[in-house]
């Protein structure tokens, strides 16, 4: 656990330090919005599948704005692993700016995730690093888009940048400019994206030094390494509130879209005053597609879950984490090695985050909730543009149900918890610019996930291609094992996608599927799944279930099969309650 000793050069009031803390935090904040208001790609500026944020001179991260909470940790990586590449005195000069998004060290998730990292100098010395993470819509690679079902190679996924300076001393290295041009299908997007990735790099920097000019160099390294301390500190706090022990969940990944599954994967959570320890060694050996997820990835899962555990309202930085540690195996589908595939690695990330979820939930009711659709669901959908013969490629997550908690159901049409304060692309914007129409974007109320309080639903969302040629790609994990409930709440559904031909016949459901082939008025239909439910469905009040009939959110089988109420199926009314219910006490 890494302790810091203030410098006594100056000393600080805690008023100066606090401000001085809070002022990092909007930095942070700033940056953020920079991105989004400058970017080109709709999962930037719509979605906004990204992070930025600021750290110390060591990488230490200080401040994140968060679209995506999977990235909670990565850029401290990419930070650490441009440090180390550029280990020597005069290495990293003020102007550099570096890009890199190689999962296999700072990167940490997969190619189309592209990180660019900028340290920041005062008065000749190095102080403090700004960096970014983004969703590029292309990187390149043997599919549109840059993530495949069926890559076995990481090769296969697009281009690789191994931490290499764009910009040196202020110089921009033209030369991966036109190497980038040249090798992705729609390079105006993917580097506009990096242009606004750099606009806010300088955001970043610009207010960091503005800060050392208002309150010197010597109050910022300060207040730097108290909002450091005060995250432990928190986090100590709310250690000492959790049950202690040791806490074990298994779960089962459906497939890679290659082999047929399922893999086993395993936590054991301890839980000591000091120290928060995930360990999934025995997990399952990475696999031939490319659902593998890389160690950083297992580590932002696993801080975002932490953080739900601890304190959730609590500011997230390095601090914050000192006590956390993760254990893996390497060669493992959550410690993969070059050159697995991990374009679609979100898949095993996301059971880090849900094995620690599924183990702890029983003991942290006010915390975790039922199991959800755990999945980020992505849709790629290309082809041409009905009137601009123009391509067009989206490519956006999908929303799905979350499991129900001890005071309400589950929230329904929600991003995945890695996916975060994310976005839809508003139909009105896909429309416009995409080849499609959204024929339905509906719950899909199925009734799943019974409980005292019942898991949220999915969704249903169907793209009718308007021109030949075109072609759909998903990755929709918890496609064969239903979303698991809590404290005899039942399980929730699966996610999956099926395709409607112009003529009627039906191709799926699929949980997985590289580049199906779609004609003009085919439908892509896709489906998620409803959370787990809390509680048992008998202990439901009968208003709550009078009202979900009558609302469509169940039938009236469903309102007799899981919760004992049976109605008159034309009116509506009550007209019994089963035996099982009445010794539960009726109401």
């Amino acid at each position: 656990m890494e302790k810091t000793i203030y410098q006594t050069a100056t000393k600080v009031d805690a008023f100066t330090l606090d401000i001085v803390k809070d002022s990092l935090i909007a930095i942070g904040e700033e940056m953020f919005y920079a991105l989004a208001r400058t970017s080109m790609s709709p999962i930037i500026y719509e979605v906004l599948d990204y992070a930025s944020g600021l750290t110390d001179s060591k990488g230490q991260l200080l401040t994140q704005g968060n679209g995506v909470t999977g990235f909670i940790g990565m850029l401290s990586f990419m930070v650490r692993e441009t440090l180390e590449k550029y280990n020597k005195n005069g290495d990293l000069k003020p102007g550099d700016i570096i890009l890199i998004n190689d999962p296999y060290g700072g990167g940490g998730s997969h190619l189309c995730d592209v990180g660019l990292v900028m340290p920041i100098f005062y008065d000749g010395e190095l102080i403090a690093f700004s960096a970014n993470k983004a969703h590029w819509t292309e990187v390149g690679g043997k599919d549109a888009g840059s993530m495949s079902t069926n890559s076995t190679e990481i090769y296969q996924e697009g281009l690789q940048f191994p931490c290499v300076k764009l910009y040196d001393q202020g110089v921009l290295n033209q030369s991966v400019v036109e190497i980038i041009a040249a090798n992705v299908r729609f390079p105006d997007l993917s580097l506009g994206d990096m242009w606004a990735q750099v606009a806010a790099l300088k955001t970043g920097e610009r207010r960091v030094q503005e800060l050392c000019e208002k309150y010197d160099k010597e109050t910022v390294v300060n207040s730097i390494n108290y909002l450091l301390d005060h995250g432990e500190q928190i986090a100590l706090k709310s250690l000492k509130n959790l049950p202690k022990g040791t806490f074990e969940a298994v779960d089962y990944i459906d497939d890679d879209g290659i082999e047929k599954g399922p893999f086993k994967v395993q936590v054991k959570v301890e839980i000591t005053d000091t120290e928060f320890i995930c360990d999934f060694r025995g997990s399952h050996p990475q696999v031939t597609g490319s659902i593998n997820c890389t160690l950083t990835g297992l580590i932002s899962a696993v801080r975002t879950i932490y953080l739900a555990v601890t304190n959730p309202s609590q500011d997230v930085n390095d601090g914050s984490f000192r006590p956390l540690r993760v254990i893996t195996d390497a060669g493992s589908i959550f410690n993969a090695v070059r050159p697995a595939p991990v374009s679609m690695y979100w898949e095993s990330m996301l059971f880090g985050t849900d094995l620690v979820w599924k183990a702890l939930a029983p003991l942290v009711p006010d915390r975790l909730s039922a199991g959800h659709f755990l999945s980020v669901c992505v849709a790629i959908l290309g082809g041409k543009h009905q009137d601009t013969n123009e391509p067009f490629l989206i490519v956006e997550p999908s929303v799905g149900g979350w499991g129900g908690d001890r005071e309400k159901d589950g929230a329904s049409a929600q991003f995945c918890i890695l996916d975060g304060e994310t976005f839809n692309i508003p139909v009105e914007v896909c429309e416009t610019r995409n080849g499609v129409l959204i024929d339905e974007y509906s719950l899909n109320t199925d009734g799943m996930g019974a409980g005292e309080f019942r898991g949220g639903y999915g969704v249903t969302r169907a793209y009718r291609s308007l021109t030949d040629n075109q072609y759909f790609t998903g990755s929709f994990g918890r496609h064969k094992y239903n979303i698991w409930g809590t404290n005899e709440g039942k399980e929730g559904s699966t996610n999956y996608f099926e395709f409607v031909k112009s003529n009627g016949e039906t191709f799926g459901p699929y949980g997985k599927y590289n580049q199906f082939p779609l004609s003009k008025n085919d439908v892509t239909r896709l489906v998620t799944g409803s959370g787990g439910g809390y509680g048992n469905p008998l202990d439901r009040p009968i208003d709550k279930v009078i009202w979900d009939v009558k609302n469509e959110y169940i039938t009236v089988e469903q309102a007799e099969k899981d919760y004992g109420v049976t109605f008159n199926p034309e009116t509506l009314e009550v007209v019994g309650l089963s035996a099982e219910r009445q010794q539960k006490g009726g109401e």
